[in-house]
């Protein structure tokens, strides 16, 4: 890991700093909201609005280079797309009944297709898979700039709607007899993981994104009972993964975004390993929460 903290101080290689400065910044959103999203098994619809993004971003390239609005840059055209998603999904899981998982479904792979043929009308050298998978070249200090934005706008909204967000994770309808908009709140949680994914979109790409908002979530709820303590234990892991994950791509000529993911993924099945082991050695004793039992 040595020469990677050495890249991180060469001034002819700043995406180093800035990928690693977005993915500590994000890792602090993701923690959150990972949180609630583990919390309310709503990873398939995080996922549907993840892979929307593409046409997003598809969408906004297109407008720049081949129209010439200077001002339509990817990370806004993921925004767009992604609360867009957000609120269909939203609307999807709310009132579609039987037919929820087509309309997810549909909105999960329209999305990628309108991007891809976006893709497919921009001038050569833009490539779809640096989007799909991350490529921490392309990382910006403009980028660095809307993820501190963003990452303040989702943890103040987390911080600041707090209980409601907790009404509609773990008792929706007592929420609604108490005169708690649910729905709205429900959708507002959507729209809250629809710009939590944009945050690491450029490290971890579009398709991996999903993991890293859910696995870390799912690895401190092994831990943790409690939302406050797990948001935090989600956040470190998050945080860990990204490090590392970035320390070891550098050293080892490996895709970040990749690498990433299969080390949040690699803790994740050591930790429930851990737990069923401990468990089937000690009957008497069982780890603190199996993931199954998570309270307010």
């Amino acid at each position: 890991m040595s020469s990677f903290f050495d890249a991180l101080v060469q001034p002819d290689i700043p995406f180093m700093r800035y990928a690693l400065l977005v993915g500590v910044l994000g890792s602090v959103a993701f923690g959150v909201v990972g949180t609630y999203v583990v919390s309310r098994r709503i990873s398939y619809l995080a996922g549907a609005i993840s892979h929307s993004i593409l046409g997003g971003v598809g969408a906004a390239l297109y407008l720049r280079e081949v129209h010439g609005l200077a001002w339509c840059h990817p990370m806004l055209g993921a925004v767009v797309a992604a609360l867009a998603a957000a609120v269909l999904v939203g609307l999807a899981s709310l009132w579609a009944g039987q037919r929820e998982d087509s309309v997810i479904g549909a909105i999960w792979v329209v999305g990628m297709a309108v991007g891809l043929l976006f893709f497919a009308k921009l001038p050569s050298g833009f490539d779809p898979m640096s989007y799909l998978f991350g490529y921490v070249v392309l990382v910006t200090r403009q980028d660095l700039w809307i993820v501190v934005g963003l990452d303040a706008l989702v943890v103040g909204l987390a911080v600041l709607l707090h209980n409601r967000f907790l009404a509609v994770c773990f008792d929706e309808e007592f929420a609604r007899l108490r005169g708690i908009a649910s729905r709205g709140y429900y959708l507002l949680l959507l729209c809250l993981t629809a710009l939590t994914i944009v945050l690491l979109v450029r490290v971890v790409g579009i398709v991996l994104v999903i993991a890293l908002l859910t696995l870390p979530a799912a690895t401190a709820g092994q831990f943790a009972r409690r939302l406050g303590p797990m948001m935090l234990l989600a956040g470190l892991f998050c945080m860990t993964a990204v490090v590392l994950g970035l320390g070891i791509s550098y050293e080892h000529s490996l895709p970040t975004g990749p690498t990433i993911v299969l080390l949040a993924g690699a803790v994740y099945l050591a930790v429930v390993a851990g737990g069923r082991l401990r468990s089937a050695v000690r009957p008497g004793v069982m780890s603190k929460n199996n993931g199954t039992e998570i309270v307010p």
